[in-house]
């Protein structure tokens, strides 16, 4: 890194203060690792122990680690980090899945990288990255399994003039005036400061409403060709759990039916949406859907359709609703 960074270097022939020419600190990426799936097993008892690596320089000091899900393929961090952009238009973020192997070396499951130029600023990106074995060489088209992010880029000094990305009427006012008190006329440096300090102080708490309208092309586990679904909802943080009823003989269930969740800190809670077969001798999981609250967060109000993960077909009908009640840390 000390070779390839700054991409700019600045050598004085006159005299004189060229510190404008310099790269610094432009702005910070927010990062969520939400989780991955379908990782490569590299244990031959057992299946892998997962943990992500995030950095934009490989500088031991600035990468972040994940904690480590042990005996899992499809794993849930739901984690936060953030990182300090210096070039937008030439740095990328990389992630690097390893499985845990105790006291020996890590074994690489598979990589992937994000280039920063194509975030939009102040625009949140949920993307799902194909995780190759090396991001040089393409030597191979092994199936790794993939991993999911979500991305938030901050442009130092426009803060405040970030708008709700989905609805440019309505400001992020909550959030937005807890970020921004108290950065005006600082320098680079102190506004990152400030700025991570006072993320750490809110809180958004709410309200989420969760209508689960419908699915479609669900899958059939009866001997007829039918199932009898249901969904099962759960805050991966809180630990809440609801569910709805049993929709019988049927592939495409309407439920309708609405769930009500106190969210304590929105920003750092999952959704998980399982939907099961109801069967006499048991059940069966058919999928499930993950998200994070940040859409929703943001738009207040939407109403969408998310594919089923862990099965070949199949689609849930959702309205969210967010009510916002937004709380400080005590300090």
């Amino acid at each position: 890194d000390s070779i390839t960074w700054p991409v700019r270097k600045i050598i004085p022939i006159l005299p004189g203060d060229y510190s404008v020419l310099e790269l610094k600190p432009v702005g910070t990426l927010e990062v969520k690792l939400i989780q991955a799936k379908e990782l490569t097993n590299k244990d031959i008892v057992g299946k892998s122990d997962p943990y992500g690596v995030l950095f934009i320089r490989p500088v031991r000091d600035k990468m972040k680690t994940s904690k480590i899900i042990s005996n899992q393929l499809n794993p849930i961090w739901n984690e936060h980090f953030e990182f300090i952009v210096e070039d937008a238009s030439t740095q990328h973020l990389t992630v690097r899945v390893f499985d845990d192997e105790g006291i020996q070396a890590s074994e690489l499951i598979g990589c992937a990288q994000v280039a920063l130029k194509d975030l939009e600023p102040g625009k949140v990106k949920d993307v799902w990255l194909k995780l190759v074995k090396d991001l040089e060489i393409q030597r191979d088209n092994k199936n790794r399994g993939q991993v999911h992010l979500e991305l938030l880029y901050c442009p130092f000094g426009t803060e405040s003039a970030f708008t709700n990305p989905f609805n440019p009427d309505f400001r992020l006012t909550t959030l937005e005036k807890a970020l921004k008190t108290g950065t005006a006329g600082s320098g680079a440096a102190d506004i990152a400061k400030s700025l991570t300090q006072k993320k750490k102080d809110v809180i958004v708490r709410g309200v989420l409403s969760v209508t689960i309208i419908s699915a479609e092309d669900l899958p059939a586990f009866d001997l007829m060709g039918k199932s009898d679904p249901y969904v099962v909802l759960i805050m991966k943080k809180s630990e809440q759990k609801n569910k709805t009823r049993v929709v019988n003989d049927s592939l495409n269930p309407v439920w309708n039916q609405t769930f009500e969740f106190v969210v304590e800190d929105g920003l750092h809670d999952l959704l998980v949406l399982e939907v099961w077969d109801h069967d006499t001798f048991g059940k069966d999981k058919m999928g499930k859907c993950i998200m994070t609250l940040t859409r929703v967060i943001l738009e207040g109000e939407f109403t969408d359709t998310f594919p089923l993960d862990g099965t070949k077909s199949g689609k849930l009908h959702l309205h969210l609703k967010w009510t916002p009640q937004p709380i400080f840390r005590d300090s």
